[in-house]
């Protein structure tokens, strides 16, 4: 058990791995769309920046810039562009523009840049061009002015541009990379604090003993523990209330074989010296009385213990009253005969039950024994049945007294019905009924019933 024990999973453990996963799951979300998000936005930025210097260009005074354009080479143009400071060059944010100045037939008047100089398009807006040997990819974008004679082209390298576009988004998803082991801890600490409370219902029930009368104190701060609380206590009250029957229970077993074994052994003690044969054949006729009394009380204790196993193995099928009671009294001519009682049976016809057929059959000949041992000779037994306010009961009557003067002093309580009684009262749990002593009527002066719960 220890071992098996050892071996199962940790609720703490499972707990953590999942808030991990889960977020996870969600860093890597907000990682994927902030890395998207960083591109889109990484592109329109470049776009309008294109868009902004084109139009800048457009409104400003070009014969100057286009003759120095004309008149340098390319390097010279670039060194035009951006003399002012060197560090602007390694700016991340700084694009290498390149320029191109056209008029309406498409000649160049103008360019800047390292760009090589596109085919003409007399079309304004955004384009995807390959340009030079090897291809180098470029976006571009294309604007007339307002008298349609001058176009003005600014491009600048995809490769640039995406590498903005990269830059971006790393530096968007990079703090929520920063977060995740710091939230990872503190959601940890957060689930191990929690947890607490139960770790300590959980010692508490540990140290619970179910054979004393100690219960579960209600002192955990969360309500959500105190329905785990009251449960606890419930199941230990019940287990209490179990272990207080079966200790009776016992009592009373060992009070049932203690008379007859006692006897059994004084009758072979006597039987060991020189008696006459009238009083050996007297011993030998107790002997067999109390063996028999012995075995009647260990036949029972094996009944109690069978109800509580077919009791949940059985299902409850329609019986009727009338015919168990019949076959059962039927069973009891010849012992009824010998020990001089008159057995009857009284009770409407077809009354129908939900129940057990053996359980119910062996409570009811545990009540027909009881009356024929404990009352005297010429006693009437009669096994009666009926139904009062929709419930069914069946019961058990005589009209004699107990066999011992203190059963004829007063009649038998629910503290000392017997183990034929505990069986029936234990049928009945099963069931859903009752077993008690019932209110007799003339002839009869005591009767034992068995109530069945009432028919929806």
């Amino acid at each position: 058990m220890r071992l098996f024990a050892d071996r199962q999973a940790s609720l703490t453990l499972r707990l953590l791995l999942g808030v991990l996963g889960v977020l996870l799951l969600v860093w890597a979300g907000f990682f994927a769309v902030g890395h998207r998000t960083g591109i889109h936005e990484a592109d329109e930025l470049t776009d309008g920046h294109l868009a902004g210097t084109a139009a800048l260009l457009l409104m400003l005074d070009l014969p100057p810039f286009m003759q120095s354009s004309l008149e340098s080479d390319r390097q010279a143009n670039i060194n035009m562009a951006r003399p002012a400071l060197d560090s602007l060059k390694y700016h991340d944010y700084q694009f290498s523009l390149s320029v191109v100045v056209r008029d309406t037939a498409g000649h160049v008047l103008a360019r800047s840049g390292e760009a090589p100089v596109p085919a003409f398009a007399a079309r304004d807006g955004f384009a995807d061009l390959l340009l030079g040997t090897p291809s180098t990819a470029w976006r571009s974008f294309s604007q007339w002015d307002a008298s349609h004679s001058r176009q003005v082209m600014v491009l600048v390298r995809v490769e640039e541009r995406e590498a903005l576009a990269e830059d971006v988004a790393v530096q968007l998803a990079e703090p929520v990379l920063w977060l995740l082991p710091v939230v990872a801890l503190v959601l940890g600490a957060a689930i191990l604090r929690g947890l607490r409370p139960l770790q300590a219902l959980a010692r508490d029930v540990e140290a619970l003993e179910v054979d004393q009368t100690t219960r579960l104190q209600a002192r955990h701060p969360y309500r959500e523990f105190n329905s785990v609380v009251r449960s606890i206590n419930r199941l230990v009250g019940q287990q209490q209330a179990a272990l207080e029957r079966e200790r009776q229970l016992a009592s009373e077993i060992a009070h049932e074989l203690r008379t007859p074994l006692s006897s059994i052994a004084l009758q072979a003690a006597s039987l060991r010296g020189a008696l006459p044969a009238q009083a050996q054949t007297a011993a030998l006729q107790q002997i067999s009385t109390d063996a028999l009394r012995a075995g009647h009380v260990i036949s029972q204790l094996l009944a109690l213990a069978r109800t509580g196993q077919a009791g949940m193995q059985q299902a409850l099928v329609p019986l009727d009253l009338a015919t168990l009671a019949r076959e059962v009294v039927a069973g009891y001519a010849q012992a009824a005969w010998q020990s001089g009682h008159r057995l009857s049976v009284q009770g409407v016809e077809h009354q129908t039950v939900q129940a057990h057929p053996l359980l119910l059959e062996l409570a009811l000949r545990n009540l027909i024994d009881n009356a024929l041992q404990h009352t005297a000779r010429g006693t009437a037994v009669c096994v009666q049945w009926g139904n009062d306010a929709g419930r069914a009961w069946l019961q058990v009557c005589d009209d004699g007294q107990g066999a011992s003067d203190a059963l004829a002093a007063a009649p038998v309580s629910s503290d000392r019905l017997g183990l034929g009684h505990k069986i029936a009262g234990r049928v009945m749990d099963i069931h859903g009924g009752n077993f008690a002593q019932h209110a007799a009527t003339a002839p009869f002066n005591r009767c034992y019933r068995l109530c069945f719960p009432a028919v929806s």
